[in-house]
Order: structure tokens, then C-alpha cells, then sequence
């Protein structure tokens, strides 16, 4: 009993925090062996030709602005275009995007899915890049340039930004968590990318070498990871660039955001299935290490593990050992620190220091929920997007 606790701590430990700080150590010795990686450098002469792709449903509040953010992007004359597709979206939104005739505008009145239309706009697709983004986030104007340049190595087949949300002082618990998981997860990717490769591309800010595009199944459920995985499965890296990000607006509220979780959790699993080969660490032994350590233990044993180690944990409490009562109380205290922070959120009563455990608990029971309903088949792969702060 004693070594399953332990063991079951142990992994719970390592998937949250422990592979962070390995990756830490990793990239020390690393740096000292072979030096600081330098950063690549841009000659604009050489940038490839590029189309940004812009996917989007029903989004005629943020589609003035995202026009008026992506006409402004930085890069060289003649070699940047323009897509958008707007498939089943029955709002204005085809309408604003023909008001710019430098977008190049696809639509059909019926809805498929967003992987459905990207296969679609890919078609069209005659560049030497490809990089995808969300309608209802904004880019800096210099991402274009700071993703293409990575296309000089030749490594290199898909390159990823930074996904950044918008937090204020007066966050609720979804801002603020939100906000605290993508600047953790933005480290361990750039880790992760120096180390070898990012496992997984965020479809808020991704690129590819068109030539490596596979279309994906339409079930894909997280078509945006997958197509990205496909790539580093051919033997390519995926590439980490922060000073390439993408800003939102965090998640409506906890409800919305919890929505959102349990459809990538479905796809987590979706994935993982899919993507089995990846889990040899003797076909691929870098990337198998990345992809077990960042993703495939947050998505399958680890919320199980922490209930199973809580029950263990009282068990050998009752036998009246006095370090696993303690254990047992610093248990607790976390989890209702959770749930006070659960009681507070819903009486709009905010204390920042029950954010992070409630946003944890609130993401693995998400996982959890995905599990189940995508054994269940109850999750569509047609994308619902999650109401964002206006």
C-alpha cells in the first residue's frame, strides 16, 4: 500500500512539476556542454513565401479587428497572403471579410467542422509556409517574421507560438488560472524545444512546410495537435518561438473553460491512440520521452492517481502513523482550498491564493470527463468554441 502511494505521488509529482525541472537540468548541462543556442537570425530577402490561415465561425465581433491586426503583420511585399474561411457561419462575418479584397475569402453556408474547412483552404494553399490562427486572437506584428525565419533550417517542419491570455487585476479564477497554466506551459515548451521538439502545436499560433501537411481525419477532435504530431512523426521538429504569440481573452468564466478542457481531454485521448507509435521510445527516443512526460500522463493516469493516492493516504493514516496524517491533512487543506475557492468564485468573492488549486482540481476532473466521453462517443470533433471576455 505504502509503495503504491508513493508511487502514485511520485508520477503526480513528476507530470506537473518534476518533468519541468528535469527539463531545467536537462538544458543546463546541455548549455554548458554545447553553449547557449543562438537565435536565428532574420534576412528578409530569404523569408519563404507564407499564407495565413484564419478559420472562422460566427465571429463578427472580433472579425474588425483581427482584419484590421492582420493586415498590419510585418513581412516582405508579395510574399504574405491572406485566407479566410468562414464555412456555416450565418452572422456578418463573410460580409466584413469581402469589404478587404487583400483577404481572400472562403465560404459555404453549410457547417462541417473546422478541420473540415482547413482541408478545404489548404487547397488553395500555393505557399512554401503555412501558418494557422484563431479569429478571435491577435498577433504581434512581427510573428510572421519571427516563425518563417526557423524555416531556414531544414529540420524544422513546423514551428509553434506563444499562446498568451489576457488577465487584469480583477481576474476571476478561470482568467487567473488560465493566464498562470499557459505561462508555466510557454517555459516547459521552450525547454522542450531546445531540448529536441515541442510536442503539440496550439492552433491559436501555428505553422507547417505545406509540403508536410497531412490532412487529418475529420473526427480529429484536436486537429491542430495532431497535425503538428503528424510532422515530428515524419522526423521533423517542431519549433517553440515566444516572440511569435497570439493574445486572447481568457475563457467567459470557469463553466465556459471547463467546456473547453474536457474537449481537448476527449482529444488528449483521441490522440494518444492515434498517435501510439510515439510512445516507442526506441523508434523515437527523444520525442517519445517529451511526449509521455508533457502529455501523455496528464491526459490518462494522472487524475486517477490522485485519487487513488488520497485513498491510499487515509488508509495508512487510520493505522495511526503520524507522517501520512500529516501527509494526509496537507492533502486536504489543498483540496479545500479548492473548494473554497469554488464557493468564493460563485459568490464573485475572489482570493488569489485558492486560484492555482482550484484551477488544478477543476482541470484534472475535466480530464477525467473527457475520458469518459470519449469512450462514451459523445464528443463531436465539430468545433465549439468556449464563450471569451469581451
Amino acid at each position: 500500500m505504502e509503495l503504491t502511494l508513493w508511487l502514485s505521488l511520485f508520477i503526480v509529482v513528476y507530470t506537473f512539476v518534476g518533468y519541468g525541472f528535469l527539463l531545467y537540468i536537462i538544458i543546463k548541462i546541455k548549455r554548458i556542454v554545447k553553449g547557449k543556442p543562438r537565435e536565428m537570425e532574420i534576412n528578409y530577402d530569404l523569408l519563404p513565401t507564407c499564407t495565413l490561415v484564419v478559420a472562422a465561425y460566427n465571429e463578427e465581433h472580433f472579425m474588425p479587428e483581427k482584419i484590421k491586426n492582420t493586415l498590419a503583420l510585418k513581412y516582405p511585399a508579395g510574399k504574405l497572403k491572406f485566407l479566410f474561411i468562414t464555412d456555416g457561419s450565418n452572422d456578418r462575418t463573410p460580409d466584413i471579410i469581402r469589404e478587404y479584397p487583400q483577404i481572400e475569402l472562403m465560404h459555404e453556408n453549410a457547417r462541417s467542422g473546422k478541420i473540415v474547412a482547413i482541408h478545404r483552404a489548404m487547397k488553395n494553399v500555393d505557399t512554401e509556409i503555412t501558418v494557422f490562427t484563431d479569429a478571435n486572437t491577435f498577433l504581434n506584428e512581427d510573428a510572421i517574421v519571427n516563425i518563417c525565419r526557423h524555416y531556414a533550417d531544414q529540420t524544422v517542419g513546423a514551428v509553434a507560438g506563444e499562446k498568451r491570455v489576457q488577465v487584469d487585476e480583477n481576474a476571476d479564477a478561470s482568467a487567473a488560472g488560465e493566464g498562470f497554466y499557459w505561462k508555466y506551459e510557454s517555459t516547459l515548451k521552450k525547454w522542450d524545444s531546445e531540448l529536441y521538439s515541442v510536442v503539440g502545436a496550439a492552433g491559436e499560433l501555428f505553422s507547417v512546410r505545406t509540403a508536410f501537411y497531412k490532412p487529418v481525419s475529420v473526427d480529429a477532435i484536436l486537429d491542430d495537435f495532431m497535425i503538428s504530431m503528424l510532422i515530428a512523426k515524419q522526423g521533423y521538429r517542431i519549433v517553440y518561438d515566444a516572440s511569435a504569440y497570439a493574445l486572447e481573452t481568457s475563457s467567459a468564466n470557469v463553466t465556459e473553460e471547463l467546456k473547453r478542457k474536457v474537449r481537448i481531454a476527449a482529444g488528449g485521448i483521441q490522440s494518444i491512440i492515434w498517435l501510439k507509435e510515439l510512445l516507442n521510445p526506441f523508434a523515437y527516443p527523444l520525442l517519445s520521452f517529451q511526449y509521455i512526460s508533457h502529455r501523455v500522463l496528464r491526459w490518462t493516469v494522472t487524475p486517477f492517481l490522485l485519487i487513488l493516492s488520497f485513498i491510499l493516504n487515509i488508509a495508512l493514516a487510520c493505522q495511526g502513523i503520524v507522517f501520512y496524517q500529516l501527509l494526509l491533512a496537507a492533502q486536504i487543506l489543498f483540496y479545500a482550498m479548492a473548494v473554497l475557492g469554488f464557493i468564493l468564485e460563485k459568490r464573485e468573492l475572489r482570493v488569489k491564493i485558492l486560484f492555482i488549486p482550484y484551477y488544478f482540481c477543476v482541470m484534472n476532473y475535466a480530464v477525467l470527463a473527457g475520458i469518459i466521453r470519449y469512450f462514451k462517443k459523445s464528443q463531436s470533433a465539430v468545433w465549439e468554441k468556449a464563450a471569451r471576455k469581451q
